[in-house]
C-alpha cells in the first residue's frame, strides 16, 4: 500500500514547484515508509511513497512504459496482474519488473480508458500520458482506496490524502458548510464533498480526465441489483464458494508476511477458514476486544482461532486509548465519528506487529443483508403495501407522539422508530433508521449563523439521490445500492483505510472483490434475508467451513463503548474539548450541546452520537482549523 500526490499546471505554463510536491509526498509516509519517488517535468509532477508488498526490490515508482511517455504511481494493488502480465507480454510489451504497477501502463497504452474494465483490485492511480499532455486519475469500485483532488484556475492538485493537498498554501481551507451539515447527519462526509468547499473526494467507481481543454469525471462501474438470477441454493452456494476460494487466493499473494483479522462473525471467520484452505502455513490472526464484556468478542474469537490452530494475537481496548484520538483525527484530515476507528486503530497496530498485509471480512453485510435495519425495513415495506400513507400517517404518528422514547425498554419494545419510519415513504425511513439519532439534533447543534447560510439544504438529498439510481425495484436490493454508494465506502472503507494506513498496515477484502460483489447482486433478496435471518444464503454456503456456533450466533457489532467513556475515562478531557472558550466560534450552539450533555451525565439518554460528533468535529480543529 502506498500514497501518491500530484500537481499538473493543464491550462497554464506555470512549472510545478518541487518543493510542494516533496511536501505532499512527504506528509504521506506513513502510508508508504520504504521508498519515494518521483516524476516531474516542467507542467507534471507525481509523487509516490512506497509500502512495499509485490516486488519489493524492482516495483519502485513512477514505473514507465518502455519509451518512458507514459507514468503511473499507484496505492493499492492489482490482484489479477499475473494474467495480464501474461496477456500483455503476448501482445509484445517487454516488462521489465514483477510489479502489479507496471500492468497499468501497458494496458493504457493498448487500451487507453477501457483498461479500468481489465483490472482487479483496488486502488487509486495517476497516470500521466506525456504524448496527450494528459493525466488520468482513477479509483476502484467500491472505493477501498482514497484520491482527493482540487481544480484550481487551471491547475489539479491531488493526493491519497487530504493533508497532502493543504502542504500547498494556495489552496483555500474555507469550510464547506453542506458538508459539515452531511456530517451532523451522516458522522462522515459523503463523496464527492470534503470539509472544505474547494477540494473533493473522487467518487468510487470514477476517473478524472485532465487536460488542457478541461477536466472531465467520468463513471465505469456501479453496483447493478437490476438481474436477480433464479437458482437453487445448492447452486448459490457452490457458486459463493468458487468465488471465495478465488478470491481468497488472489489475496494471498505477498512478498511479505499476511494474516487476518477475526470477530466472531461469520465474515471474517469464513475469510480465515477459507485461508487455511488456500494455504499449508500456519495463519496468522488478531483480534480486539474490550474490558466492557457487553461489546467485547475477544473471547468468541480466541475459540475460533483455537478451533484452526490459527498464530493468534489479541488486544483488549481501554478506556486509556482516549490517548489516541487526537492522533487519529490527524490521520482522518476531516471530521469523522464512526467511533469503531479507535478499536480499527488498535487492531491495525496490534497486526502490524506480525504481518504487513491482514485480510479482512469486510462487505458481507452489504452483501447479504446481514444489518438488522435490513430486516426492521423489509417488515416495514410490507405493512406499506397494506395500508396506505393516508391511513398510516394519523395512526402511527399519533402513536409515536406517545410511545415512550426510552432505552430501558428491552429491545423488541422500542418500537418508536419503527411507528415513525411507518408515516414516511421508503427512503425517509430508511434514512431515518441509519441516521435518524444524528438527524434529530443536526438542527439544533449547528449554530444560528450557519443554519441561515444553509438556507433550505437538505443532507438527505444526498441519500435519496443514491435511492433513486438503483436500478432495481426490489426494497431490499435497492437499500442495499444506497449502503454500497454511502456508508460502506465513505465509513467502513475510509475508516480500515485510515487506521491501517496509520500503522503502514495494507488491509485487502475478499467479500467486496468486484466479481464476488457482482455476484452477490445477481441473487434474489429472498435468499439473504429469509424470514429473521440475514446472510442465509452466505451462511448456507458455509455449512462444512464454520461451526454452528458462528453460524448461528447472533450479530454483534464492532461498536466502542464510548457512552459509557463519556461517563467515565473520557469525561474530563471531552467536558474541555467541548466546552472550552476556544469553540466559541458559532458552528456549534452551546446551549443545545450543553442539554446532551448534562442529560447524558446524568444517564437519562445515550447522546453519546452526537457528543462524539462534536468532540471529534473540536478534535479535528485542533489538528486543521
Amino acid at each position: 500500500m502506498c500514497g501518491i500526490a500530484g500537481i499538473y499546471h493543464y491550462a497554464t505554463d506555470a512549472p510545478v514547484d518541487e518543493s510542494i510536491l516533496r511536501r505532499m509526498t512527504g506528509v504521506l509516509r506513513h502510508r508508504g515508509p520504504d521508498d519515494e519517488g518521483y516524476h516531474l517535468t516542467s507542467r507534471v509532477g507525481l509523487g509516490h511513497r512506497r509500502l512495499s508488498i509485490i516486488d519489493p526490490a524492482g516495483g519502485h515508482q513512477p514505473i514507465y512504459n518502455e519509451d518512458g511517455t507514459i507514468a503511473v504511481v499507484l496505492n493499492g494493488e492489482i490482484y489479477n496482474y499475473r494474467e495480464l502480465a501474461e496477456h500483455l507480454e503476448s501482445c509484445g510489451h517487454r516488462l521489465k519488473t514483477r510489479s502489479d504497477t507496471e500492468t497499468i501502463v501497458h494496458l493504457y497504452e493498448d487500451y487507453g480508458e477501457a483498461c479500468l474494465s481489465m483490472l482487479r483490485g483496488m486502488f487509486a492511480f495517476a497516470l500521466w500520458d506525456g504524448r496527450k499532455r494528459q493525466l488520468m486519475l482513477a479509483r476502484d469500485r467500491l472505493g477501498k482506496k482514497p484520491l482527493y483532488f482540487a481544480d484550481i484556475n487551471g491547475r489539479m492538485i491531488f493526493g491519497s490524502e487530504l493533508k497532502a493537498l493543504l502542504e500547498d498554501s494556495g489552496l483555500s481551507r474555507r469550510l464547506d458548510v453542506a458538508a459539515m451539515a452531511d456530517y451532523l447527519s451522516y458522522q462522515y462526509i459523503p463523496a464527492p464533498r470534503t470539509i472544505y468547499e474547494g477540494i473533493k473526494k473522487l467518487r468510487a467507481g470514477h476517473y478524472l480526465i485532465v487536460r488542457s481543454t478541461g477536466v472531465q469525471d467520468r463513471e465505469y462501474w456501479d453496483v447493478d441489483f437490476s438481474t436477480a438470477e433464479s437458482h437453487d441454493e445448492g447452486a448459490w452456494c457452490r457458486s459463493l464458494i468458487e468465488a471465495l476460494h478465488r478470491s481468497v487466493s488472489q489475496r494471498m499473494e505477498s512478498d511479505v508476511p499476511i494474516g487476518a483479522f477475526l470477530s466472531s462473525g461469520v465474515d471474517s471467520s469464513s475469510i480465515v477458514a477459507m485461508m487455511n484452505r488456500v494455504t499449508e502455513q500456519q495463519v496468522v490472526t488478531v483480534s480486539v476486544g474490550f474490558e466492557e464484556e457487553a461489546y467485547s468478542e475477544a473471547a468468541d474469537a480466541r475459540w475460533f482461532a483455537q478451533l484452526h490452530d490459527t498464530e493468534h494475537h489479541e488486544i483488549i481496548v481501554r478506556p486509556q486509548a482516549v490517548n489516541v484520538i487526537e492522533r487519529l483525527s490527524w490521520y482522518f484530515d476531516e471530521p469523522f465519528a464512526d467511533a469503531s476507528a479507535v478499536p480499527a486503530w488498535y487492531l491495525a497496530k496490534a497486526a502490524r506487529e506480525f504481518v504487513t498485509v491482514a485480510l479482512s471480512g469486510d462487505g458481507g453485510d452489504e452483501n447479504f443483508a446481514g444489518y438488522r435495519r435490513y430486516l426492521f425495513d423489509a417488515i416495514e415495506n410490507r405493512i406499506r403495501k397494506v395500508a396506505p400513507l393516508s391511513f398510516r400517517r394519523p395512526l402511527f404518528g399519533a402513536l409515536a407522539a406517545v410511545y415512550p422514547d426510552a432505552a430501558w425498554l428491552p429491545q423488541p419494545l422500542r418500537a418508536r422508530a419503527t411507528l415513525r419510519n411507518l408515516t414516511l415513504d421508503p427512503a425517509a425511513a430508511y434514512y431515518n433508521s441509519v441516521y435518524g439519532a444524528m438527524v434529530d439534533h443536526r438542527d439544533h447543534l449547528l449554530g444560528r449563523d450557519l443554519r441561515k447560510e444553509l438556507g433550505d439544504y437538505d443532507p438527505f438529498e444526498v441519500f435519496l439521490d443514491h435511492f433513486n439510481r438503483a436500478r432495481t425495484d426490489d426494497p431490499i436490493a435497492r437499500v442495499q445500492y444506497v449502503d454500497f454508494k454511502t456508508y460502506l465506502t465513505d465509513d467502513v472503507l475510509t475508516k480500515v483505510d485510515r487506521s491501517s494506513m496509520a500503522n503502514s498496515l495494507e488491509v485487502r477484502s475478499p467479500l467486496l472483490d468486484h466479481q464476488f460483489v457482482n455476484l452477490a447482486a445477481r441473487i434474489p433478496s429472498h435468499m439473504k434475508l429469509r424470514g429473521r435471518e440475514g446472510k442465509y444464503i452466505y451462511k448456507r454456503a458455509m455449512i462444512g467451513m464454520l461451526p454452528s456456533l458462528v453460524l448461528d450466533r447472533r450479530k454483534r457489532g464492532f461498536v466502542a463503548p464510548i457512552a459509557e467513556w463519556f461517563r467515565r475515562d473520557l469525561k474530563d478531557m471531552a467536558n474541555s474539548v467541548l466546552f472550552d472558550k476556544s469553540s466559541y466560534d458559532g458552528l456549534i450552539d452551546r446551549a443545545a450541546l450543553a442539554h446532551l450533555w448534562n442529560f447524558h451525565q446524568a444517564g437519562h439518554r445515550d447522546y453519546s452520537r452526537p457528543l462524539w460528533a462534536v468532540f471529534m468535529f473540536r478534535m479535528w480543529q485542533k489538528n486543521f482549523g
